[in-house]
Parts: structure tokens; sequence; C-alpha cells
């Protein structure tokens, strides 16, 4: 049974990073399979950004345990941000985990499932590992993730992730090109850069090495020749620079779409979040973005119910939704993380209450997004094309605006097509060939 399994949940870091896992497991001769009763091996990474996230873990770890039970023999492995936060009293909850791998420990894992014995291995140094250093197995043969840097130091009230994902690392410039320039080799038209904020690329880099930063970045990786879209998430509004809008704005490659977490339209709340931006810096920043950069999509993540959060302060989010026109939400109800210092604040909104709002939030966002994709009926997107798509007779793809598309007509995955669009929705377009 020399086989896997392996889930992974959370942010496309973790999709970056399960790739990683993935490669470590087939390079120790273990083949995938479709579900944990055939595994001898089952791997699960996690995260744990949003309460959420661990209920979703909580619902599939249950047949590890059940395995585990019927067959000692079997390895279960957690990887990932959830046992990186909680250490040694993960398996306290979990006692039937062989191993806990924290994201800076993913090299350990070969040694895990190599071991001759089975004794309990916990693995969270906080060591100076980027993922993306590590080889990795794709399943989208025309599309990569490439990890520029890990970490964040930014210490937003809310956030775990500066305590599971360490401070910022970047990747030096050449490692980003050599990697790249492979992945062209293999058929990558698509890369999409990853960091917690890739907007402060290099900073820590070493003195000589400080002339790297996000923009020169995306010029070196512009001028690779089979590159054809290059994407890159996430940004901080508070380093949106001009540089990068104007290197968005004149680099072929550079796909028109940003993602820019706002998280709140109060001023109280985004200063108790610590984002470092009040409401109408951000605003300006997405208006420097729209005149700057044609075609340009902005999407953004919302947090609801932040401790103190009032009626006025919520208000005060729908209306920066409002004058903002995003292109897309995704939005949440906070939760509250233990090791954060908003955990401890006093003022914690009510459950019923938060979820009133993220209602209202929702149907807000959708009516934005709908009328801006209604904009693009009747004219033509160039889109590259995925695979089939969910509905019988059609193919899946996405615009350079990052924006799904379901149509009809002749195509091969991997191939860029003009497509008119003739219908859409708040989330996706549909149209022809």
């Amino acid at each position: 049974m020399d086989t896997y399994y392996l889930r992974s949940f959370g942010c496309q870091m973790n999709e970056h990073d399960a790739e990683r896992i993935r490669a470590v497991l087939e390079s120790q001769g273990l083949a995938p399979v479709a579900t944990p009763d055939e595994a001898r091996v089952i791997v699960y990474n996690t995260c744990t950004v949003r309460r959420s996230a661990d209920e979703r873990f909580a619902g599939h770890i249950g047949a590890a345990a059940r395995i585990k039970r019927q067959d000692p023999r079997r390895t279960i492995i957690v990887t990932g941000c959830l046992p990186q936060a909680e250490r040694e009293a993960f398996f306290a909850t979990y006692p039937f985990v062989d191993a806990a791998i924290g994201p800076q420990n993913l090299d350990r894992l070969a040694d895990v499932v190599s071991a001759p014995t089975r004794e309990r291995q916990g693995f969270f140094d906080d060591r100076p590992l980027l993922s993306g250093e590590m080889a990795g197995r794709r399943t989208r043969p025309f599309q990569a993730w490439v990890q520029i840097m890990t970490g964040c130091t930014n210490a937003c009230s809310y956030c775990i992730v500066p305590l599971v994902r360490g401070p910022e690392r970047s990747r030096t410039v050449q490692s980003i090109l050599g990697e790249t320039h492979a992945l062209v080799a293999d058929g990558v038209r698509e890369i999409t850069l990853l960091g917690q904020n890739v907007n402060a690329y290099g900073r820590d880099l070493p003195r000589a090495a400080q002339e790297a930063t996000f923009p020169s970045l995306l010029a070196a990786l512009d001028g690779i020749d089979g590159i054809e879209r290059i994407r890159f998430m996430t940004s901080h509004p508070r380093d949106l620079s001009d540089d990068l809008i104007a290197a968005i704005a004149t680099l072929p490659s550079i796909c028109e779409h940003v993602h820019l977490p706002v998280q709140s339209g109060s001023s109280a709340i985004l200063a108790a979040m610590r984002r470092s931006y009040t409401p109408d810096m951000y605003l300006e920043r997405v208006a420097a973005l729209r005149h700057g950069v044609r075609d340009v999509a902005v999407t953004t993540d919302i947090i609801v119910g932040f401790p103190g959060e009032t009626g006025s302060d919520f208000a005060a989010t729908l209306d920066l939704v409002r004058a903002a026109a995003f292109d897309g939400a995704y939005t949440f109800m906070y939760s509250a993380r233990a090791g954060t210092a908003a955990a401890e604040m006093p003022d914690q909104v009510a459950t019923e209450v938060k979820r009133d709002r993220l209602q209202r939030l929702i149907a807000l966002t959708q009516q934005e997004a709908r009328q801006r994709r209604q904009r693009l009926v009747g004219k033509r997107c160039n889109v590259l094309v995925e695979g089939p798509s969910r509905h019988a007779g059609t193919l899946r793809g996405r615009t350079r605006q990052n924006v799904t598309v379901n149509f009809t007509g002749t195509a091969v995955a991997g191939a860029i097509v003009s497509v008119l669009v003739t219908d859409a929705t708040s989330t996706t377009l549909r149209g022809h060939v």
C-alpha cells in the first residue's frame, strides 16, 4: 500500500505548499489515491486564519481517526498553519496524529514518511525555509504558483499569519527567475506570484540585493519569453506604489487585476485593526489604479463584526464598497484567533449581528460585481482555456482580469482564445469562441 491521500485547505499559498507536499510524497515512492481509506499515508494541509477553516478541517480529520483505529499501521500527518499555531498542544486534541509539521518545516516530511518507527513527532521551528525552493508537483500543466516571499511583519491586530508563517522572507531574484524559466520549459503560460504582502518583496534581502523591488521583479519576469500572463497576490494598500501601477500598465504580461484587501470602511476600525491607512487613502489608491491601468479589475477582502464595530462603522464599510465599485469581494465574519491582539479586545460583536451584517454586505458586493460584469456583455475577452466546465458541452477559462468564463466552441486547454461575452452574473461570464 505505497499510497497517499492529500487534502489541502485554505489560501493559494497552501495550494502552492500542497504541490510541494505532493512532490515529497511521490519522491518517496507513494502514489496518490482519491480517498483516505485507500491510503497508507494520509496528509491534511491546514489553514487557521479563520475559525471556518478549523471547522472544515475538523469535519475531515474524523475519517483519519477512524482509519487509524481500524489499522494503526496507517500514518496520519497534519501540516500547515493549524499545528504551527497550536504546536505541541495540537497532539492533545488529535492524539492519533503521527506527525505535525509547520509551514517552515515541510522538508521534514520526507523523514517522517520514510521513518521505520512511528513515534509522534512535531516540527514547529521558525526556520528560514521557503517552500518555493522545494520541488513541486503541479496539477495544472499550463499554470503555476510561484512563491516570491512568505511571512508578514505588519502585525494587524486580528491576523495570525505572522505567528504561523513568521516574518517577511523574500527569495532572491535569481531563484525566482530560475524557477520561472524551468516552468516555461515545462509548458507553463501563466504564473501567479504569491506572498502575504507581495508589495513588500525584497525589503528583507541583503543590502547588495536591495534594488530588488516588486516592480523591478515584475519587469524581469516580463522579459522571459513564453510567459503570457503574470498574476500576483496579495497587495497591501499602504504599499501599492505608483511604480507598481506603472508596471501593471506598461508590462505586457502583467494581468490587469489587483487584489487589494480593505477589511473595513471605518477609520476607527481600520486603526484598531492596525491597517496603517484610512478609507480615503484606500480609495485614492483604487482611483490611481483605475486611472493608470486600462480595464483593471479590483477585488478585495472585507471583515464584518470586528470588536467594537458599531452600526455607523458598518455603514461606512457599505459606503466604501459603493465608492470603490469592486469587481469582486471575499467577505468574512470576524473570528477571534488566539494569540492576536484583537482576541483580547472588549466589545466583541454578537454572532447574530455579524451574520446580519455579512448578509447585507454580500448582497451589496454581489450587486456591484454584477454591474461591473454586465458592462462586458457584447465585448470580446481573451480567455486562457483551463478545460471543461461543470456544465455539459462548455469549456472554462479566465480573462486577464481573473474572471471565470464558461463558453462554447472548440479550443484546447492551455490555448488563449477570443470569447464573445453573451451573459454575465456577479461572479462569471458566459459566451462563445
